[in-house]
């Protein structure tokens, strides 16, 4: 039996309430085969629940064709989130939307095959083992960016190296977005007001569940864009920053 599928077979006779959370905007380009990677992995590890993200930042015909996914398999939700101010509120939303569908386990992953859905069956197999959570690491042996354009490579390296430094972060990996929870964290997690507006949400979010049962996953990144947006690397300075003063001021946070 191939590797993918003996891991899917060990986690299924173990958790039969998991989920998967995906914030989508402008994904239509990759959409088919992001829908077809995910639905490989679901049908081997029955049953899975995929919630779709969507809000006004999305321009193209993302939505309509999660809606479509949604008419035809129920696996699939569409959680329209128009109210959303930026990524953090996306992702917020998909936590929130899955702990009150009552999954025991909840990953959160980006589209566009930016992350791979055949490390799922992983992320399943590290909480199953006793772990509060599981982060995605591209920093440790067997995890890569692959051909990520080079400023997001150093922007994620930049990132990992300052809140190791600032913060004493352990992670090889502070900045990935693919990660999973045990039902409790994710409580925890929708009870905090987070600083972030952008992605060092991801960095944030690491460093309030330093005290937690923690395992680096390796994954295989391939960023979409080089694009980064100047208000957010503004925000991810300022909410660094402040952790760090909260920190040496013996006010350091936790969850």
């Amino acid at each position: 039996m191939p590797r993918l599928l003996y891991v899917l077979r060990f986690i299924e006779m173990y958790y039969k309430n998991w989920a998967i959370v995906v914030p989508m905007a402008n994904e239509e380009e990759d959409f088919e085969k992001f829908i077809a990677a995910v639905r490989f992995v679901i049908d081997e590890l029955r049953p899975g629940k995929v919630y779709f993200i969507v809000d006004k930042a999305s321009k193209d015909r993302t939505l309509e064709l999660c809606q479509s996914v949604s008419a035809q398999d129920d696996r699939f939700v569409t959680v329209w989130s128009p109210e959303n101010k930026n990524v953090v509120d996306a992702y917020v939303k998909g936590l929130r939307v899955a702990y009150e569908g009552g999954h025991d386990i909840i990953i959160e992953m980006d589209a566009g095959l930016s992350h791979d859905p055949r490390a799922i069956p992983m992320f399943l197999r590290v909480l199953n083992e006793g772990n509060d959570c599981a982060f995605g690491s591209r920093f440790i042996n067997g995890g890569s960016m692959g051909d990520s354009p080079w400023n997001r490579q150093m922007l994620s390296k930049t990132g990992t190296t300052l809140a190791r430094l600032l913060l004493g972060a352990k992670l090889k990996d502070m900045t990935s977005g693919y990660q999973g929870f045990h039902r409790d964290i994710v409580g925890l997690i929708l009870n905090h007001k987070f600083r972030s507006i952008g992605h060092f949400y991801q960095t944030e979010l690491r460093y309030l569940l330093r005290k937690k049962r923690i395992f680096e996953v390796p994954i295989h990144y391939q960023a979409p864009s080089p694009r980064v947006n100047p208000k957010s690397v503004k925000n991810s300075i300022n909410t660094l920053l402040l952790l760090f003063w909260r920190r040496v001021t013996g006010n350091a946070e936790s969850l």
